[in-house]
C-alpha cells in the first residue's frame, strides 16, 4: 500500500492481509504518522473490504508489538495539540474495531499502552510466550483512551480490568491467557505460523458468512437476548440467497472443498 510511513502491508495469501507496525528502533511506538497509517489501512475496510477476508496485525522485530504512544513526540505539546493528536489515535483505533473482516493480533513482544489497546481492538489475540502487556497510562497522569476501558472488561471481567487499568502494572502472556484476554500463547518461532494457519482457515470459509458472524457477535454485546436473537436471524437471512450458500451445500454433497467467491 502506497503512502505509508511507519506501517508495512503484505499480502502473503489470497484474501489475507498482514499489517505490521514498522518502527522497531523505538519498539514500534505509536507516533502521529503511525496512527494516520493505521487509519489509512483499516478505514476503508469497514465498508469495502474488497478481496480481503482476514487481517493480521503485528509488529516488526522480535521485541515489540507496540510500546504504545510516543511520549518523545508528545513532549511539549499544548493541550490543544494533544487533543488534536488524540483524535487521530481514536480514529485509528475505532477503524480497527469497525473493520468488517476478522482482525487477529499477533503480539510478538511488548504491548504497552496504546499497543495493548490496539491488540484489544482486534477480534482475538495470539501472543508469543515472552510478550508482556500493560496499560500504564495512569502512571503518566492520563488513562486509556483507545477503547480499553470498554474492551478489556468484556475480555477479562470488570474486576480484573479495573485492577489492570488502575494499577498500571504489567502482566505476562500466560496471565493474559488465564484471564481470557489472549486466545493462545505460542513459542516465539511458532507465533506467526500459528496465526497464519488460523487466518488461512478463516479465509477459506465463506466471506459473507464470516462478516455476518462478526456483526452478530459484536451486536450481541449491546443487546438483551431476545433482541440479539432477532438480529442474528437478520444476519442469517442475508446468506440464504448467496451463491456461496449454494456452493457450500453443493460441495458437501459432491464431497469436495467449497470454492467460496463472496457472492
Amino acid at each position: 500500500m502506497d503512502g505509508l510511513k511507519h506501517m508495512v502491508v503484505e499480502r502473503p495469501e489470497p484474501g489475507l492481509m498482514v499489517v505490521r507496525f514498522n518502527r522497531p528502533e523505538v519498539h514500534n511506538a505509536l507516533n502521529t504518522a503511525t496512527s494516520e497509517d493505521l487509519y489509512k489501512v483499516f478505514g476503508k475496510l469497514a465498508f469495502y473490504p474488497g478481496d480481503v477476508r482476514c487481517v493480521i496485525l503485528t509488529g516488526t522485530g522480535e521485541k515489540a508489538f507496540s510500546a504504545g504512544g510516543d511520549l518523545k513526540e508528545r513532549q511539549g505539546m499544548t493541550d490543544e495539540q494533544w487533543r488534536a493528536q488524540h483524535a487521530i489515535i481514536e480514529e485509528a483505533a475505532y477503524s480497527v474495531i469497525n473493520c468488517s473482516v476478522p482482525v487477529i493480533a499477533a503480539v510478538n513482544g511488548v504491548a504497552f499502552g496504546g499497543g495493548c489497546e490496539l491488540a484489544l481492538c482486534c477480534d482475538f489475540i495470539y501472543a508469543a510466550r515472552h510478550a508482556r502487556f500493560a496499560l500504564p497510562e495512569v502512571t503518566r497522569g492520563i488513562m486509556p483512551g483507545a477503547g480499553s476501558t470498554q474492551n478489556l472488561p468484556r475480555a477479562v471481567g470488570v474486576r480484573r480490568a479495573k485492577e489492570i487499568i488502575m494499577s498500571g502494572l504489567p502482566f505476562t502472556a500466560e496471565q493474559a491467557y488465564d484471564w481470557g484476554m489472549v486466545n493462545e500463547v505460542c513459542d516465539a518461532a511458532d507465533l506467526m505460523p500459528r496465526v497464519m494457519s488460523v487466518a488461512k482457515t478463516i479465509c477459506d470459509n465463506a466471506p459473507i458468512s464470516v462478516r455476518q458472524i462478526k456483526k452478530a457477535v459484536n451486536a450481541s454485546m449491546n443487546m438483551d437476548l431476545p433482541s440479539g436473537l432477532a438480529f442474528e436471524i437478520q444476519c442469517y437471512e442475508r446468506m440464504i440467497s448467496t451463491e456461496d450458500r449454494h456452493e457450500g451445500v453443493r460441495a458437501f454433497n459432491e464431497k469436495r472443498k467449497p470454492r467460496f467467491q463472496g457472492r
